[in-house]
């Protein structure tokens, strides 16, 4: 069984775009605040939204977990949404900021 890496999750997250601003991944957007890779190919994820009314609340999480299921080795994995620390958009990446004209 292949070892999987927190990198190789980290590039399929990459690949998740918030369906309201799909220029952008949830990780540039700051959305992921944790990733763990354990044995057996477990990976846990610590994400947040931008604000508890978000209405993809329901949506984000699951293509969280298939985007990340697709990578070779991952055998569970597990999405927990979190609310502290809050997110801020100093959370996001300095490109993401750009694109938004916050920068």
């Amino acid at each position: 069984m292949a070892k999987v890496t927190k990198e190789e999750v980290i590039k399929a997250l990459k690949s998740v775009y918030d369906p309201e601003i799909p220029m952008l991944s949830v990780v540039d957007l700051g959305l992921i605040y944790d990733v763990e890779v354990r044995e057996g190919g477990e990976v846990d994820i610590k994400m947040t939204l931008t604000a508890p009314g978000c209405p993809l609340a329901h949506v984000l999480p699951g293509m969280i977990k298939e985007a990340v299921k697709k990578v070779e080795g991952v055998k569970e994995v597990k999405v927990e949404v979190v609310w502290d620390p809050p997110w801020t958009p100093e959370r996001m990446s300095k490109e993401a900021r750009r694109l938004l004209g916050l920068e």
